[in-house]
C-alpha cells in the first residue's frame, strides 16, 4: 500500500515537473496575433501589414525580443469577412492566448471584434484612419482621428492653394467609416457655408467595379459652373477601377481633383498614375518623406519583401498604414518593458505617453488619455511613378479628437475610455 502510495506520489511528481517544463518552454515566448484579411475585397490593402508586422517583429527578435523572450506571430486570415474577424480574434485571444492582437482594416471589421475583446480584456492595436466617434480601453488607435485627416484635406480643398472648391462630392464604399467620415463632413462644410445642394454624396457596395455611371454624375455635378471636388472614401480593390474611369473619363485634378484618405502607395501598384497626375490622398505619412527614420524603414521593408520573395518584391511600397503597424508594435513593446510584463491591464496604463521616433519624421506620442497617437498631417499630390509629392503639412504632430465637435452631442464626451 505504501508502495502505491510512494508510486503515486512519484507519477504526480512527474506530471506536475513535466507540465511545469512544459509551461515554462511556453513562456520562453510571447504570443503576439497578426488579424489580417488576406484573401478577398481587403486583401489589396491588408496584406502589406501583415509583412509589416512580420518584419517589425522579427526585427525585434534579432535584437534580442521582449524582456529577454522571442515574439512569436500567430497569423490568421478572416478573409474580409467581418463576421469572421470575430470569430478569429477570439481564436487568437482563448486558444492561442496572445498577448496582443495587431490588426483590422475597416471599421466594420473593428467594430465585429470590439465585443470580443472588451469580453476577454485582450488588447488590439488598430493602425488605420477611422471616423472617430469611438474610444475603446482595450484599443489603441495608431491612425488618424478625423481631425487628423479628414478636416485638414477639405480645408485644403477649400483653401486658394487647393482650387477653392465649391461644390463636393462625398464619394464612398457603404458601411460605417465611409458614412459617418461623410456625417462629420457635410456638417463641416455646413458650418462654412456650403449649401446642401452643394455636396453629393454617392455610396458603392465592397468589390464595386462599374464607375462609368458615377463618374458621368460626377461630371454632370461639375459642370454647374462651381469648382468641384471629390471626396474619396473608396476602401479595398474598388479603387483599381475608380481610378481606371477617373482616367478614361478624362476627369483631371485640374477639372476635378479628387482626395483620398484609403488611397495609398500600395494601392497605386495596380494602376497606371499618370491620367491621375495631381489627384490627392491626405495621411499622416507617405514614402516620398526624406528623413533618416524613412529612410531605414523603406529600406528594411524592401530587405524584407525580397527575403521573402513576396509578390513584385522590386517594386514593394510603404504607406501610412504600414507605417502605423511599425509604430503600433514599437510602443507595445516600450509598454511591455516599461510594465516588465505584457499583462494587458500593466500594459494599458503604461501605454500613456510612450514616444517613438516615427518614419514621418517626428517624434510622435501616444495621448496620455484617450489611446490616439499625436500625429502630423500631410496632403501630397499623386506623381507619375504612383508616389506623392506633399503640398501642404502641419507644422507637428497634432492631438487627435477622436469625438468630433461638428456631431451634436459629443460636447459632453470624456476624452479618456472608460473603465472597464
Amino acid at each position: 500500500m505504501a508502495h502505491g502510495r510512494l508510486l503515486s506520489l512519484f507519477l504526480g511528481a512527474s506530471l506536475f515537473l513535466g507540465a511545469t517544463a512544459s509551461f515554462v518552454q511556453a513562456a520562453d515566448t510571447i504570443k503576439v496575433g497578426i488579424l489580417h484579411s488576406l484573401s478577398g475585397t481587403m486583401a489589396i490593402s491588408e496584406t502589406a501589414l501583415k509583412e509589416t508586422a512580420l518584419m517589425t517583429i522579427a526585427d525585434i527578435n534579432a535584437h534580442g525580443g521582449v524582456l529577454g523572450k522571442q515574439l512569436e506571430p500567430v497569423v490568421v486570415d478572416p478573409a474580409s469577412n467581418w463576421p469572421l474577424f470575430a470569430e478569429k480574434a477570439r481564436q487568437l485571444l482563448a486558444q492561442d492566448k496572445v498577448a496582443v492582437v495587431f490588426g483590422c482594416w475597416t471599421s466594420v471589421s473593428r467594430k465585429s471584434v470590439l465585443p470580443v475583446f472588451s469580453e476577454l480584456n485582450g488588447l488590439l492595436f488598430y493602425p488605420v484612419q477611422y471616423e472617430g466617434e469611438e474610444l475603446e480601453r482595450n484599443v489603441f488607435y495608431t491612425g488618424a482621428a478625423p481631425n487628423q485627416q479628414a478636416i485638414p484635406a477639405v480645408e485644403y480643398l477649400m483653401s486658394e492653394d487647393g482650387g477653392a472648391a465649391k461644390r463636393f462630392v462625398l464619394l464612398g464604399t457603404d458601411y460605417v467609416y465611409p458614412r459617418t467620415t461623410n456625417k462629420i463632413l457635410r456638417a463641416f462644410l455646413k458650418s462654412k457655408g456650403v449649401a446642401d445642394e452643394d455636396i453629393m454624396e454617392e455610396y458603392t457596395p465592397f468589390g464595386h467595379s462599374d464607375y462609368q455611371t458615377i463618374i458621368a454624375k460626377i461630371k454632370k455635378f461639375a459642370g454647374a459652373g462651381k469648382k468641384t471636388c471629390v471626396v474619396s472614401t473608396i476602401n479595398g480593390d474598388s479603387n483599381v477601377p475608380f481610378y481606371k474611369e477617373l482616367g478614361n473619363a478624362g476627369l483631371k485634378a485640374t477639372d476635378v481633383p479628387v482626395v483620398a484618405f484609403s488611397v495609398g502607395e500600395e494601392e497605386l501598384r495596380g494602376v497606371d498614375s499618370k491620367p491621375l497626375i495631381g489627384h490627392l490622398a491626405a495621411w499622416n505619412y507617405f514614402e516620398s518623406l526624406k528623413n533618416p527614420e524613412n529612410s531605414k524603414f523603406i529600406k528594411m521593408y524592401k530587405e524584407w519583401a525580397k527575403s521573402r520573395n513576396l509578390p513584385g518584391a522590386d517594386s514593394v511600397v510603404t504607406n501610412d498604414p504600414m507605417e502605423a503597424t511599425f509604430i503600433g508594435i514599437h510602443l507595445w513593446k516600450q509598454a511591455v518593458e516599461k510594465a516588465k510584463s505584457a499583462d494587458v491591464d500593466t500594459v494599458i496604463a503604461a501605454m500613456a505617453g510612450q514616444q517613438f521616433n516615427a518614419p514621418d519624421g517626428f517624434t510622435i506620442q501616444m495621448d496620455e488619455k484617450n489611446h490616439h497617437l499625436h500625429k502630423p498631417v500631410f496632403i501630397g499630390e499623386i506623381r507619375a511613378d504612383g508616389q506623392f509629392d506633399v503640398v501642404w503639412k502641419t507644422k507637428g504632430p497634432i492631438k487627435a479628437q477622436p469625438w468630433s465637435p461638428f456631431i451634436a452631442g459629443n460636447d459632453q464626451k470624456k476624452d479618456e475610455p472608460d473603465a472597464k
